[in-house]
């Protein structure tokens, strides 16, 4: 069955500064989501070359997409860490292809690497996405807080290739809070000014703590921020 993937960022009224452009996020913005990986979960090895890439780009802006997401390292469950190397060399072209031909657009990348951050922005984009909420390098902090540009905090539960071996919480709710309390005051300290955060839904949960975190989102307010969340629908239920 096909499915479909939407990613929304919505709370907190709040206008994030993405390389001299300004993202309203007062109201639900769409983050297209574009794997170029053979290995995704969801749309593996379809936009792999660069003229279905850009087709497929032009397609989410032409539905309503705010922000362009490019995810060169395959973060699904039980995926295997690609190199360095490899991940900058899927993104090497693409990112300046994209604003070539659509300017405008406000990509995020979508990276645990501090070197594929920077080389990312310095490319041309505007975001950084990290699943792993800087717990897998330990200069993504301050290489984002040098660049000045917001940062999407994830919380996940180990790592990719594990993380859904029996993830268990005491209180998930309590624990996902506790970790963006903990890391926002990290990340401001290292001068990052906009920072997004990710509950991190099937990143090293259960179905039941993905529900116990969709039932308290509000909880997540308390720290100011504004939230995101990937979710996937299916076609027929539309």
């Amino acid at each position: 069955m096909k499915m479909k993937q939407i990613s929304t960022v919505f709370n907190t009224p709040k206008l994030i500064n993405c390389q001299n452009q300004l993202l309203d996020l007062s109201v639900p913005a769409v983050m297209g989501i574009l794997n170029i990986t053979p290995d995704s979960f969801y749309d593996g090895g379809k936009f792999t070359e660069e003229k279905a890439i850009i087709k497929q780009v032009g397609k989410m802006l032409a539905e309503g997409a705010a922000i362009i997401d490019l995810g060169a390292q395959s973060s699904r469950p039980g995926s295997k860490l690609i190199s360095e190397k490899t991940e900058m060399k899927r993104l090497a072209t693409i990112i300046d292809s994209i604003l070539k031909k659509y300017p405008k657009t406000i990509i995020s990348v979508d990276t645990f690497r501090s070197g594929i951050a920077k080389a990312g922005i310095e490319a041309g984009a505007s975001i950084i996405n990290d699943i792993s909420g800087g717990s897998m390098d330990k200069n993504m902090f301050k290489t984002v807080g040098r660049l000045k540009v917001p940062y999407i905090l994830m919380h996940m539960k180990g790592k990719p290739e594990s993380m859904q071996n029996n993830p268990k919480y005491k209180n998930v709710v309590t624990e996902v809070t506790s970790y963006f309390l903990k890391n926002i005051v990290r990340l401001k300290n290292a001068g990052v000014n906009d920072i997004i955060i990710d509950p991190g839904f099937g990143f090293g949960k259960t179905v039941d703590h993905n529900y116990d975190l969709l039932k308290n989102l509000h909880i997540l307010k308390m720290t100011g921020c504004p939230y995101s969340g990937r979710h996937f629908q299916k076609i027929d239920d539309l």
